[in-house]
């Protein structure tokens, strides 16, 4: 079973006034985090989606979005297009999601190797992310991507194959959207080894 890493990062973070990819979270940036994070989980190799920031991201692929400024979908549908032929099922981290643990990555995994086609991290009953989806899902997941949605609309469409992983003991799915986000995130204590 071969689980890879899709970080749809290609966004220029408009709210924030930077490209999320390339913030600095206690000294490292969050899409190398969210590479980090999704490879000690599991996953074979990691899918990064770049748009309004091209750098170089250690220890994954880099794909480069030419229509990121139309939203996540595309960056979710181009980071599709280039996983790997071999590979079983994709986990959808997102890099403005830091608090997100490899933990959350491997329960999602050990999901999917109990038979679960769709998984998705839940925390206080509500479904966040990250999501895993099988192979099978993706023909459909990328016809459905909306501009500034990536999974939701496949996971509105298919409710019934959803399996809820909780995670409210492993993570907090706050995600990093303005300045003030980016303050409290940095004001939490550093899980980094």
């Amino acid at each position: 079973m071969k689980v890879v890493g899709l970080v749809p990062a290609a966004g220029s973070g408009s709210r924030l006034g930077t490209p999320k990819a390339i913030v600095e979270l206690h000294g490292e940036r969050l899409v190398d985090r969210a590479v980090r994070t999704l490879r000690a989980g599991g996953c074979t190799c990691v899918v990064v989606v770049l748009g309004a920031a091209e750098i170089d991201v250690p220890d994954a692929t880099v794909v480069f979005n030419p229509d990121w400024a139309t939203g996540m979908g595309s960056s979710f549908r181009a980071g599709l297009a280039a996983l790997p032929a071999d590979a079983d099922a994709a986990i959808v981290h997102l890099v403005d999601q830091p608090n997100i643990g490899p933990e959350v990555v491997a329960r999602l995994i050990a999901a999917h190797a109990a038979g679960a086609t769709v998984a998705v991290a839940t925390y206080g009953g509500q479904r966040r992310n990250p999501v895993l989806l099988a192979r099978s899902t993706w023909t459909e997941a990328s016809a459905l991507a909306e501009p500034d949605q990536g999974a939701r609309p496949y996971l509105a469409a298919h409710p019934e194959a959803i399996t809820a992983v909780p995670c409210d003991d492993l993570g907090d799915p706050a995600d990093i959207d303005t300045a003030a986000d980016l303050e409290r995130a940095r004001a939490r204590p550093s899980d980094h080894h």
